[in-house]
């Protein structure tokens, strides 16, 4: 029985991958950080199936004991801050998780467990003011906020230790992928819960930013498939995954409003306020090598996504007494 380690395994990518791993036969370790609120959502329902240690990302020492307790075939790093517009009210945090994390992590399996093989979630807000259009494994990085500076650091060091010291250690920089356990802080899930919320009478209006914003997004759960890939290669290569589709954030509000039977214009109010300092207007991914290479594809469309969310929204507030 292979043992797979996960950073961030309460988040929406730990818990897809989670799952996915368990359906593979895995022994699956996660690391849940000391908080005087406990998150466990959306891993309730594998929650007695998984191993949880507590470790943090901020403290060395705990990563190495945490390998030499586990000894993890695979480790998949996806903790990180990882909202975009905190990174810049919290720029220093941002890079101790986000950046300096990275390096602790592989410095701990480097001396613990050098023969593991190690994932680290890199993002399309690398490229941030693209260079070119779509992007590729080779388009240079022009990260517009601090979480994307900290996601190039990541990415970069990784590199380097594949380098210097020879580690199975890969970099999947996915593009933006969403699911109903989506975080409400992200637009697309603030748009599918403001959708539900103002069909059943919960709420009236929905604010946002900027609305011409275009995305390449997928599905959760499509993408934890590919990060799984690429660990099962012969050599150690970074991919970029993503659906080369793009939409803008009025693409996802309109088939969001479509889907509860309202438009949009009579409900969304634009916030300046909302509207990120340095906005990155365009991602678009070429995928073409994590199609060629590995045989991944996305199996939701985005109307498929898009409908699920807001299915999943009002599902939720139904249970929970709304008529």
């Amino acid at each position: 029985m292979k043992k797979a380690l996960i950073t961030g395994i309460t988040g929406q990518d730990g818990s897809y991958l989670a799952e996915l791993l368990l359906e593979k036969g895995y022994e699956v370790h996660g690391i849940e950080r000391r908080a005087s609120t406990e998150t466990f959502e959306r891993i309730a329902h594998i929650k007695d199936r998984l191993v949880l240690h507590q470790a943090d990302l901020l403290d060395q020492l705990s990563l190495i004991q945490l390998m030499e307790t586990v000894q993890p075939d695979e480790i998949y790093n996806l903790a990180a801050m990882s909202f975009v517009p905190t990174s810049w009210t919290q720029p220093v945090l941002t890079g101790e998780f986000t950046a300096l994390g990275v390096t602790r992590m592989l410095e701990a399996m480097r001396l613990v467990c050098p023969g593991a093989r190690f994932y680290q979630a890199s993002s399309s807000e690398m490229f941030g003011k693209v260079r070119q259009v779509p992007q590729n494994e080779e388009t240079p990085f022009y990260p517009r906020s601090p979480y994307g500076v900290s996601k190039v650091y990541g990415h970069y060091i990784t590199v380097n230790y594949r380098e210097s010291y020879g580690l199975f250690a890969v970099s999947g920089i996915l593009f933006n992928h969403e699911s109903p356990r989506r975080g409400k802080e992200f637009v697309t899930r603030k748009i599918s819960d403001g959708a539900a919320r103002i069909k059943l009478g919960l709420a009236k209006e929905l604010r946002l930013g900027n609305l011409n914003a275009e995305r390449d997004w997928g599905f959760a759960g499509d993408y934890v498939k590919a990060m799984w890939m690429m660990l099962q290669q012969d050599e150690p290569q970074d991919f970029v995954v993503g659906t080369g589709i793009a939409h803008s954030v009025r693409d996802f509000l309109e088939r969001a409003f479509d889907r509860v039977g309202l438009k949009w214009q009579d409900h969304v109010v634009i916030d300046p306020a909302l509207v990120r300092p340095a906005e990155v207007d365009h991602l678009l991914a070429d995928a073409s090598k994590a199609r060629r290479v590995l045989g991944w594809k996305p199996e939701v469309d985005f109307d498929g996504l898009v409908d699920m969310m807001v299915d999943a929204d009002l599902d939720r507030y139904r249970k929970a007494g709304a008529s």
